[in-house]
């Protein structure tokens, strides 16, 4: 959420990154609700400080209609400011509603757009090795090797739901160990963290629990939902806290099952592994100094890249577009994955980027929502900032992994990276 006072001071500015992000809000609105509650506090304040005037002149020596005056205007104080006080509370309450529509600013240098083909390749890393032999994607090697089973997924659980087994299940394991390493080898805490969240929670790191459009599971008769990203339950961590200077930044590392409603999403690349209900993600979260966020923003990206680069996978760096940030990224970079299953037709160079990680610098938006907060060198309470970052999305990093590393004879072999975690080097057809 957005300082008032900053919305305020730059209306326009705000009302311009709103039409950018393509997002629907009322900035004008946010401002006049708050100079409506600055007028009310002030009215406010006055009626109580006229009640104590009223209440210091009733301890001294008075004659009976004197006291009897001042006793009948007490009362009309009391009412006046009872009836001042829920007038002030319904406009707060309005104000906050209205303010936290609004999204975060977007870094000026974020490109501007509506969808991810908007996005602005910066950097790439690795080639994408031609094959002398046309690839399948991973929904076919997967059941050729039998390491996964969408039609059991399919009949047990519904559409979007998959089962690992034999080497599968080692792979994802595998790289959750390996990517866990990297992480505390940087100085992050490794969390296992809930797979359920409180709704408040979720509203305050930016996810709509409720609506048509939300892509969040509710649970039924209950305040609680199944968390899209450990990113809702490691930001949760510090809420209502105040932290130390001295302990900033703080480097989580939170490992969970995500759940997401969108999986059905329409288009050839959702199939497979690449938009499903359930899913393992290694996520990293940071606190920090609002003075630090720039530069730990790089390195959350600089881990993913040095993750997919230890995998031996090619991938490209995307600056993500305004319109598709979302409401708290000031800036978000995306990690794509070169998917050689993606080509259309199928051909031995062919193939598609599609995106693995991202890492977004939130700045104070969450903080504010959240209300975590530090004492900075003069005592005062202020907001950290806050970010995040896939370390690993254990189902599309399978997809990568599978599709690049696939054999002519059906096989698939093991990053080196990976093959002290796994056990094995290479996952073999199985024999029928």
């Amino acid at each position: 959420m957005l300082d008032y006072r900053f919305i305020v001071e730059n209306l326009a500015a705000v009302q311009k990154n709103i039409e950018n992000r393509y997002m629907k809000a009322d900035a004008a609105a946010v401002a006049s609700l708050f100079a409506k509650r600055t007028e009310l506090s002030t009215f406010l304040q006055n009626l109580q400080q006229k009640r104590n005037v009223n209440a210091g002149a009733m301890k001294g020596k008075l004659e009976k209609e004197e006291r009897d005056s001042l006793v009948e205007e007490g009362k009309k104080l009391k009412e006046q400011i009872a009836k001042s006080e829920e007038e002030l509370a319904a406009v707060e309450r309005l104000l906050e509603t209205e303010a936290r529509r609004i999204p975060n600013m977007a870094h000026p240098e974020a490109p501007q757009g509506k969808e991810d083909k908007d996005n602005l390749e910066i950097k790439r890393v690795g080639k994408p090795a031609g094959f002398d032999f046309i690839p399948v994607d991973h929904v076919k090697l997967g059941q050729d090797l039998d390491i996964i089973d969408f039609d059991a997924g399919t009949k047990v659980s519904g559409t979007k739901f998959y089962y690992l087994k034999n080497e599968g299940v080692f792979l994802e394991l595998g790289l959750i160990r390996y990517a866990m390493d990297i992480l505390v080898q940087r100085g992050f805490t490794p969390f296992i963290t809930p797979d359920i969240a409180r709704e408040d929670i979720l509203e305050g790191i930016g996810f709509n629990p409720r609506g048509d459009e939300s892509n969040v599971y509710t649970l039924e008769g209950e305040e609680g939902c199944l968390v899209g990203t450990a990113e809702i339950t490691l930001g949760g961590y510090y809420s209502d806290t105040v932290i130390k200077a001295e302990d900033l930044p703080l480097k989580l590392a939170g490992l969970s099952h995500c759940f997401r409603r969108e999986a059905g999403a329409a288009g050839q690349f959702s199939k497979g592994l690449y938009r499903v209900h359930q899913f393992t993600k290694l996520e990293m979260f940071v606190y920090c100094l609002p003075e630090e966020s720039d530069s730990l923003h790089q390195e959350l990206r600089s881990i993913e890249e040095a993750i997919f680069s230890g995998l031996e996978i090619p991938f490209r760096v995307v600056d993500t577009c305004t319109g598709d940030l979302g409401a708290p990224a000031y800036r978000k970079w995306d990690l794509e994955a070169w998917m050689p299953g993606r080509a259309n037709p199928p051909s031995p160079g062919g193939g598609e980027w599609g995106e693995v990680t991202s890492t977004s610098n939130c700045t104070d938006y969450q903080a504010r929502r959240l209300n975590v907060r530090y004492k900075d060198a003069d005592g005062k309470n202020k907001f950290v900032h806050m970010l995040n970052g896939t370390a690993v999305a254990v189902s599309r990093a399978i997809i990568a992994i599978l599709e690049n590393f696939q054999q002519a004879d059906g096989t698939v072999k093991i990053p080196a990276a990976l093959v002290p975690y796994c056990g094995f080097e290479i996952i073999k057809k199985k024999k029928t």
